[in-house]
């Protein structure tokens, strides 16, 4: 047992008891708990309030507004933050966000609320987002690359393009027929029927179901009640479901995401390549201050086998020398007159099998491949909780924002996420200098450790 005897007297404490809590009716603001602040958090705040953000986002939404006029609206900067905060934090769904950034002081604090403020309604963000059109999130998403354009990241000289799947917000059992406004389990139950089968059971029509010859849904035939822009297609990890397609087009030297447009999953990666390679340019002709033609110059183009025909290859820009892997021989290619054709393939062919082709290659497998896995499996975009082509697009341009600012932060202080940023191992050098040995010591602070700039440098001497 012990007694209080055997500690000492500057070392004695009582117990502390629970009791009931008596609310205070007036609180002082110096009483209010305090956040000591990300770091992360707070040199990207930095960033963005140097670069007038709040102001540049309020004069692009006045337009959307009625002037002087009805309850004041949630301030644009505020909306547009907590959608990189759901980048930064891996939070997939927008009621998600708003519970996170409620539970977190430094988040309040990062997105300017005050302390008799509340934190946004998911409801809210919805009725922002259905405001604020497309071109306004696209707007948004041009500010970030402006900014990386202004820390000499953007070069745009070489760009690699790809493609992936994101799972919608829509079930596979709520397809219909296009045609009969049939189910796929009405369809199930008329064919058993027809075939012999009465009153079927369930295990029944799955059996029949596996068996039966010609099983197919086709997006000719099928479509979903609850999101009618979602397509079945087979998503990366090999289910077939409801999907939108992703595809991104990259700065092969930073790593930047120059352009990420979402298109309908049953797209194939030769119909998309115009249209997300014409935005691309035209994102950078903006950012670069291109001439009038809008140009920015020109630039190589590197993609995989999927992106390969020859349409494609004979309609890209002039400005473009494409470095497309080819797919696997065919035998003998013949051309029917068509010298453009040709000519264009035979290009692409050399210019992929010299060292710059391979070594870009290389980059494209790198680098494309971390821009989805870093906005779509560490950023939870993976499945979406919206419905609508529109909808999808407005969240995910503000996702890859984030990854932008993420690549941005990681130039000027080594971490581009929160986590990365909180778990940062001290820097060690060690130098000689005749018989004298030198260990420098660089500690970059964790969460919760004030609010400091730089890292704390450590230096210790001693003889060898």
């Amino acid at each position: 047992m012990c007694h209080s005897g055997i500690f000492p007297k500057e070392d004695a404490m009582s117990l502390g008891r629970s009791k009931e809590q008596q609310r205070s009716m007036w609180l002082a603001y110096d009483q209010i708990p305090q956040s000591q602040g990300h770091v992360f958090y707070e040199q990207l705040q930095k960033i963005l309030r140097q670069g007038g953000f709040d102001s540049f986002l309020e004069t692009l939404c006045a337009p959307f507004y009625a002037n002087n006029i009805g309850r004041r609206s949630i301030p644009p900067g505020r909306y547009f933050r907590m959608l990189l905060i759901g980048y930064f934090e891996g939070i997939d769904s927008e009621r998600g966000i708003c519970w996170r950034c409620g539970d977190s002081l430094s988040l309040r604090e990062f997105l300017q609320l005050g302390p008799a403020e509340s934190v946004p309604d998911h409801s809210s963000l919805c009725r922002i987002r259905q405001r604020l059109p497309l071109e306004v999130h696209h707007e948004m998403f041009v500010y970030v690359l402006r900014l990386l354009e202004k820390a000499n990241l953007l070069k745009g000289k070489y760009l690699g393009i790809d493609a992936s799947t994101m799972e919608a917000n829509a079930a596979m059992k709520s397809i219909v027929r296009r045609d009969t406004g049939e189910s796929y389990q009405q369809m199930l139950l008329r064919l058993a029927e027809e075939s012999g089968i009465k009153t079927p059971t369930q295990a029944e029509l799955v059996a029949f179901d596996r068996k039966r010859k010609g099983k197919t849904t086709s997006n000719k035939d099928w479509q979903s009640t609850t999101d009618e822009e979602a397509r079945i297609a087979k998503l990366k990890d090999g289910r077939t479901h409801m999907a939108y397609k992703s595809e991104h087009v990259v700065d092969l030297e930073s790593g930047a995401i120059v352009s990420a447009v979402v298109h309908p999953a049953d797209q194939g990666d030769t119909k998309t390549l115009a249209s997300t390679l014409l935005d691309a340019q035209a994102k950078l002709g903006v950012v670069k201050d291109a001439d009038a033609s809008g140009s920015a110059g020109s630039f190589d183009l590197v993609a995989d086998k999927g992106y390969h025909s020859r349409d494609v290859l004979k309609h890209l820009p002039d400005t473009c020398r494409s470095r497309i892997s080819e797919p696997g021989n065919k035998g003998r290619l013949r051309w029917h007159g068509d010298t453009a054709a040709r000519d264009a393939v035979y290009g692409n062919r050399n210019r992929i099998g010299s060292s710059t082709g391979k070594a870009l290659l290389r980059a494209r497998g790198e680098k494309v491949e971390r821009s989805f896995a870093h906005s779509l499996d560490r950023g939870g975009m993976r499945r979406v909780h919206l419905r609508g082509l529109a909808n999808v697009e407005k969240r995910y341009i503000i996702h890859i924002a984030g990854f932008n600012l993420g690549i941005l932060l990681r130039a000027l202080f080594g971490f581009g996420t929160p986590k990365g940023w909180a778990d940062a191992p001290a820097a060690l050098i060690f130098a000689s200098i005749g018989k004298v040995h030198v260990l420098i010591m660089a500690i970059w602070p964790p969460e919760g450790a004030g609010k400091p700039d730089c890292p704390m440098i450590v230096c210790m001497s001693f003889a060898g």
